[in-house]
């Protein structure tokens, strides 16, 4: 039987909570284009995809997928797909061009007529309030290096706040600082583009901080949903038993994992092995009232899933450019493959399993500290064609979904290896193919194909496997 035969669709919908929430995300940087348009400012991504050789065959994110002005037709695809919800992110230099002061009335307005095509369409909205694109004047202020871009963070939620407050259902402060930092101020493989190494770590704690700004500044605005962080998370595994592996493991699970997850969800920092200190000299002596400041009460948790980790002691062999491997062979470890699993078009193991450990380590960690959880991205891209003239049959993104929503909804029932994690909700990467960062237009994670000569829009076979579940799933709460 094939997953997306009605038959396996009606029988995973079978073990999906009436009230679980079934969903869709995207990103305004990766799909909206207009970048000059309605009085957006420019962001650190602008200035950092104008690089020469800085995303991948030189394309450009100026029109993406014309998100901004082909808006209504975009609604009318997620009514046709049937889920619970749209997870959007707002994009700061749109709405607040400069970083600080004056805020755009168009960029407000475009949002506000999102937000109200949504709920006319029965979709409940889960904004972001920031998904990578830092106003282009704060990065020139050193971006997440300094503390000043954290309170400005809070003078925009605010603002945001006060003005979609009172029909956004659930706020998400940051997506993924995890990936700001070890992409685009340790590694300079994303914006902006700094290549600082352990150096990168105090871009951690502006962002954590920034985050716990931005959940007093929406709460103090009265916004009517509720608030959360979402963040990467992947379990880390050594390569061996041997004890050297081990250690590094557990050194890239602190760095990936714990020190973004235990400030928000614990109130400290976690402690560091005396062996990483020369490694991370950089992080300094942290503030009690800053640690105050992050660890607000949550109404919810986002994990971002998409691979586990394994780890080696000692430098090894990366895809990175060529004149990184200096500095990547400074690092007390490298990344090992899984060749005992499939892959995705951008080499990444699939491995649903693994999800269900994910969740069984933020259960054991976190104990009644962890809040009800959202997996807010989940998704893959696979070779596909530039163009097509029917629905793609994109079978490895249909057996991908179900086995990653079957896999946490498994790991989380009575008797799973995580039960006792209140899972809510479960939102596919992506709505349609995208601009995807330093990839360009290279990888395809959509529900929905986008060819980028015409901007036609073709709904995939995953796409139609997705409506029949939610189709399902409502069917058998009749």
């Amino acid at each position: 039987m094939t997953l997306e035969s009605t038959e396996s669709v009606t029988e995973l919908a079978r073990h999906v909570p009436p009230s679980f929430t079934l969903g869709v995300a995207a990103a305004a940087f990766q799909i909206e284009g207009a970048l000059k348009a309605g009085g957006r400012g420019p962001s650190g991504w602008d200035a950092f995809a104008e690089k020469p050789g800085a995303i991948l065959d030189g394309h450009s994110p100026a029109v993406a997928c014309d998100h901004y002005n082909r808006l209504p037709e975009d609604v009318a695809l997620l009514k046709e797909l049937g889920v619970d919800s749209y997870r959007f992110s707002l994009s700061w230099p749109r709405i607040q061009p400069g970083g600080q002061g004056a805020f755009n009335a168009e960029g407000l307005d475009f949002y506000d007529r999102l937000i109200d095509q949504l709920l006319e369409a029965g979709i409940s909205p889960m904004a972001t309030l920031y998904h990578w694109d830092t106003p282009l004047p704060l990065e020139h202020r050193g971006g997440w290096l300094n503390r000043e871009t954290a309170e400005r963070f809070g003078d925009y939620a605010r603002a945001a706040g006060e003005r979609f407050g009172d029909r956004v259902a659930q706020w998400v402060t940051l997506n993924e600082p995890v990936s700001v930092t070890l992409n685009g101020y340790a590694l300079g493989v994303h914006a902006p583009g700094r290549r600082l190494m352990f150096d990168a770590l105090p871009a951690v704690h502006h962002q954590l901080l920034a985050h716990g700004l931005g959940v007093q500044a929406l709460r103090s605005a009265g916004v009517k949903g509720g608030v959360g962080l979402t963040n990467l998370h992947s379990p880390v595994r050594p390569a061996s038993r041997r004890i050297g592996d081990r250690l590094v493991a557990h050194l890239y699970d602190l760095l990936a994992n714990r020190i973004y997850a235990d400030p928000v969800l614990l109130g400290r920092y976690p402690s560091l092995p005396l062996y990483a200190k020369p490694w991370l000299r950089s992080i300094g002596k942290v503030s009690d009232a800053d640690l105050r400041t992050i660890h607000q009460p949550l109404d919810f948790y986002g994990l971002n899933y998409y691979f586990p980790v394994k780890v080696a002691l000692g430098p090894g062999i990366t895809p990175l450019p060529a004149d990184m491997h200096k500095e990547l062979a400074k690092l007390p470890f490298h990344e090992e493959g899984y060749p005992e699993y499939g892959s995705t078009g951008f080499g990444w193991p699939v491995a649903p399993g693994h999800l269900g450990v994910l969740l069984q380590e933020m259960r054991d960690r976190y104990g009644e500290a962890l809040p009800p959880v959202y997996i807010t991205e989940g998704g893959a891209s696979f070779p596909e064609p530039d163009s097509v003239s029917e629905t793609l049959e994109d079978a490895d993104r249909v057996e991908y979904l179900a086995s990653h929503l079957g896999a946490a909804l498994e790991a989380t029932a009575p008797g799973g290896i995580a039960e006792g994690v209140d899972l809510r909700g479960y939102y596919v990467w992506t709505l349609m193919d995208n601009f995807e960062w330093a990839a360009g237009y290279s990888q395809r994670f959509g529900l929905v194909h986008v060819d980028f000569d015409t901007l036609e829009r073709t709904p995939k076979r995953s796409f139609y496997w997705y409506r029949e579940l939610s189709g399902a799933r409502l069917r058998g709460q009749e």
